[in-house]
């Protein structure tokens, strides 16, 4: 039994079945975003390691052959992006404006965050960039004296609120078009909240990859001169 739960067979049934049971429960709640299955089956593979006295290490080991996979997931989203082409062209000058605000707005609020929890300097560095997807945040983390770890999971926290508090959010404020929704959940919440734009259509799912695909490039180029300049 031991060596069973080691075995990766284990780590990607596991993760495969928690996530499948997780959008279940979902579609079964009517696709509200609180029973988002990021979340869900996150919160029940812990709870299974900690039932079965496994690891994480060990579990993560296992399901190595999934985390592979998150690089063509992210390169897949350029599909509805490129069915959406013509829609985004006539979309171009609000979009860039509402990126540059949204990128600067990420990170300011990242900052008054880390001011009023006390953080200091290398949890700032690594809150910073908490809304640009994973390997851009770890490298922007190490570069402003952060740590890439702590920053890799701010990220994730900062998915996975955005994926379920976000949609609530901008139904609250009567924003219904799903290229405004859309491109707000990549912009704040990357590669979660896109999944969860993806959730909605296929035109919310084409502009949160592209505010989600922009917004690192673009705070990637920005944020390293300010924080030195102001550091």
């Amino acid at each position: 039994m031991s060596e069973l739960l080691r075995s990766p067979l284990f780590a990607l049934a596991l993760t495969l079945g928690c996530f499948e049971l997780a959008s279940l429960l979902q579609r079964r709640a009517g696709g509200h975003p609180l029973m988002n299955p990021v979340l869900l089956g996150s919160a029940l593979i812990a709870l299974t390691l900690r039932w079965l006295r496994l690891d994480f290490a060990t579990y993560f080991a296992g399901a190595r052959p999934l985390h592979l996979l998150l690089g063509p997931a992210i390169v897949a989203l350029a599909v509805p992006l490129s069915q959406q082409l013509r829609l985004v062209g006539r979309r171009l000058v609000p979009l860039l404006a509402a990126l540059a605000v949204g990128s600067v707005t990420a990170v300011v609020i990242a900052c008054g965050a880390a001011e009023l929890l006390g953080a200091g300097r290398e949890g700032l560095a690594a809150l910073t960039p908490k809304s640009v997807t994973t390997p851009i945040a770890m490298t922007l983390a190490e570069r402003l004296g952060g740590s890439p770890t702590l920053a890799a999971g701010l990220v994730v926290v900062t998915g996975v609120l955005g994926a379920t508090v976000g949609p609530l959010l901008l139904t609250w404020v009567r924003v219904r078009r799903p290229e405004a929704r859309g491109f707000t959940l990549g912009l704040v919440a990357h590669g979660i909240g896109t999944a969860s734009a993806l959730g909605e259509g296929a035109v919310a799912g084409a502009f949160a990859g592209l505010a989600m695909g922009f917004n690192g490039l673009l705070t990637a180029l920005w944020l390293p001169s300010v924080w030195h300049l102001f550091g």
